[in-house]
C-alpha cells in the first residue's frame, strides 16, 4: 500500500476511533479533550502511533487521563497500533503519516507532569503559627492542619464556613503554605469564587476553555474562597461541579469556604451541595472573650514598640466582638493614634479613639436579646419581664435587664420602660440606680452582671 493510501486508511480508522471514544467517555469530555487531537506519525515496525495536541499542557492531560481509552479504541479498530504517544505539535502532511514519527524536541515532548502552575498568591502573614486557636475555631484549625499534612487524609473536600472576618481565609492560606512546604513541586491554586467565575467567562468568550479547565483540574491542591458568590450562575456552577469531580476523583485535595453551611446556601445546585457535604464540614464560630483577648495578645507580640496595658487589651476584647478583622483593626487604630499624638494608651484613650465603633457595637444589642439572656440566666420566663409581678425572684432580674438596656443600647428611658410592660421612665431610673448600688455592695450580683455583659457583647 502506498503511503498516501495508508494515510487515507489511517485517517478513516481515526474517524471510527473518535466515534467509539465519544460513546465510551461521553460527548462532553470527548469534545473538550480528544476531538482537538490530530494524527501525527505511525511507525509500522514498532506499531507506535503519535497523536498531536495543541499544547504540552493538553498533551500531558490527555496522556494522563485518556491513554488507556485511546489504546483500547485503536486496538479494536486497527490492531497494527500497539502503542500510542501523545505529543504537542502540529499535524504533518498526510504522506508523512507512515514514516517514523520525528522525535519532538524536549520542550514539546509529552511529560507525565503538566507545566508548573504559577506560584499561588498566598499571604505570608497567614500561617498556622500566627493563627490563634480557641474553642470557636479549634475544629476548623485541626481539619485545616490535616488537609495540609503529608500522607493520606480521611476526608475530601474540606468545607469551612463562618461569618466575615473569623479566619477562614487565614486557614486557607495556611493550608497552602504547609502543603507547599511538604511538597515543593506541587501545584497549588487559590482563588475566590468570583475570580473563578470571571476567568471561566473570559475563557468562554475567548473560546479557550481548555487551558482554564486543564489548569484547575491539574492542581494538587485547589482552594476556592467564598463559594456563595456563584449562586445563580448556572454555567459557572456547571464548570465548578465538573472541576470538583475531577479533583476529588483524581485523589487531589479541595478546600472550599462559604459564609454559611452547605445546607444554608441558596442558589447553589443540589448536586454541588451534595459533593460539598461528602467531605468534612467545619464551622468557624465567632470568637468568645477569651479567644479575642488571646488574639490581641498575639498581635501585640508582633508590635514590640506598642505600649498597650493589659486592661486595654481586655477592654478591646470585651467591646469589639463582631469579628477578628474588626478587632485587629481597632487595636491598630489605637496604637496608631497613640503614636501620632504621643499619647499614653489607657482605657479612656481607647474609648475616645474607638467611640464610633463602640457605638455601632452597642446598637447591635437589642432589648429583646437582653430580656432573653437575663431570663435564661435567672431561669424565669421572658414574659415576666413585662408582667406586673413584684416577687423578688422576678423583680430583681427585671431591674438588671432594665439596667443593661440603659447601659448597652441607645434606647431612651421612656422607650425602655415601654418594652418592660409599659412602665414609666422613672421606674427605669430607679432600677438603674438600684443595680448600681447593689453592684458596689453585692459581689455575687456584680459577677452576674459582668457575665451577662460579656455574653451580650459576644
Amino acid at each position: 500500500m502506498a503511503p498516501c493510501e495508508d494515510a487515507a486508511a489511517l485517517a478513516a480508522a481515526w474517524g471510527a476511533v473518535c466515534d467509539s471514544l465519544r460513546r465510551s467517555i461521553g460527548a462532553r469530555p470527548f469534545e473538550h479533550w480528544l476531538k482537538p487531537l490530530a494524527l501525527g506519525g505511525f511507525d509500522p515496525a514498532s506499531g507506535r502511533l503519535t497523536l498531536l495536541a495543541a499544547s504540552p499542557f493538553m498533551a500531558g492531560w490527555v496522556a494522563n487521563h485518556y491513554q488507556d481509552h485511546l489504546a483500547a479504541a485503536w486496538r479494536a479498530t486497527w490492531p497494527a497500533v500497539r502503542s500510542i504517544a501523545v505529543e504537542a505539535g502540529t499535524a504533518p502532511l498526510a504522506p508523512a503519516l507512515f514514516e517514523t514519527a520525528p522525535v519532538a524536541p524536549p520542550a514539546a515532548a509529552v511529560v507525565a507532569e503538566e507545566p508548573a502552575e504559577a506560584p499561588p498568591a498566598l499571604d505570608p502573614r497567614y500561617r498556622f503559627d500566627s493563627f490563634v486557636v480557641g474553642k470557636a475555631n479549634e475544629m476548623a484549625y485541626n481539619a485545616a492542619k490535616a488537609m495540609a499534612a503529608d500522607g493520606p487524609i480521611g476526608f475530601n473536600p474540606l468545607f469551612l464556613h463562618g461569618g466575615t472576618g473569623l479566619g477562614k481565609t487565614h486557614l486557607m492560606h495556611a493550608i497552602g503554605h504547609d502543603f507547599l512546604a511538604a511538597r515543593p513541586g506541587a501545584r497549588v491554586i487559590y482563588m475566590s469564587a468570583e475570580k473563578f467565575m470571571f476567568e471561566f467567562v473570559a475563557a468562554m468568550r475567548a473560546k479557550d476553555t481548555y487551558s482554564f479547565k486543564a489548569r484547575l483540574r491539574a492542581a494538587d491542591l485547589l482552594m476556592i474562597d467564598d463559594v456563595q458568590f456563584i449562586a445563580g450562575k448556572d454555567s459557572t456552577q456547571e464548570e465548578f461541579f465538573h472541576t470538583m469531580n475531577e479533583i476529588i476523583g483524581a485523589g487531589r485535595r479541595l478546600v472550599i469556604t462559604a459564609d454559611r453551611s452547605p445546607q444554608s446556601l441558596e442558589g447553589i445546585e443540589s448536586r454541588i451541595l451534595s459533593r460539598l457535604s461528602w467531605g468534612l464540614v467545619a464551622d468557624v464560630n465567632p470568637a468568645d472573650f477569651e479567644l479575642r483577648y488571646n488574639i490581641i495578645c498575639k498581635k501585640l507580640e508582633q508590635m514590640p514598640d506598642a505600649r498597650v496595658p493589659d486592661e486595654v487589651a481586655m477592654f478591646l476584647a470585651r467591646r469589639i466582638s463582631a469579628n477578628v478583622r474588626e478587632l485587629e483593626g481597632a487595636l491598630n487604630r489605637v496604637v496608631a493614634y497613640a503614636t501620632l499624638q504621643n499619647r499614653i494608651v489607657d482605657t479612656d484613650f481607647a474609648a475616645e479613639v474607638l467611640a464610633d465603633l463602640l457605638r455601632a457595637t452597642q446598637r447591635r444589642i437589642t432589648i429583646d436579646e437582653i430580656q432573653r439572656k437575663v431570663s435564661d440566666h435567672y431561669r424565669i420566663r421572658q414574659a415576666e419581664m413585662s408582667s406586673a409581678r413584684r416577687a423578688r425572684e422576678v423583680a430583681r432580674p427585671r431591674q438588671i435587664a432594665m439596667y443593661l438596656a440603659k447601659q448597652l443600647t441607645p434606647r431612651s428611658l421612656p422607650e425602655i420602660g415601654r418594652r418592660f410592660g409599659g412602665r414609666d421612665h422613672t421606674t427605669v431610673i430607679h432600677a438603674v440606680k438600684q443595680i448600681e448600688k447593689l453592684r458596689a455592695a453585692d459581689a455575687e450580683l456584680d459577677a452576674d452582671v459582668r457575665l451577662l455583659i460579656r455574653q451580650l457583647e459576644g
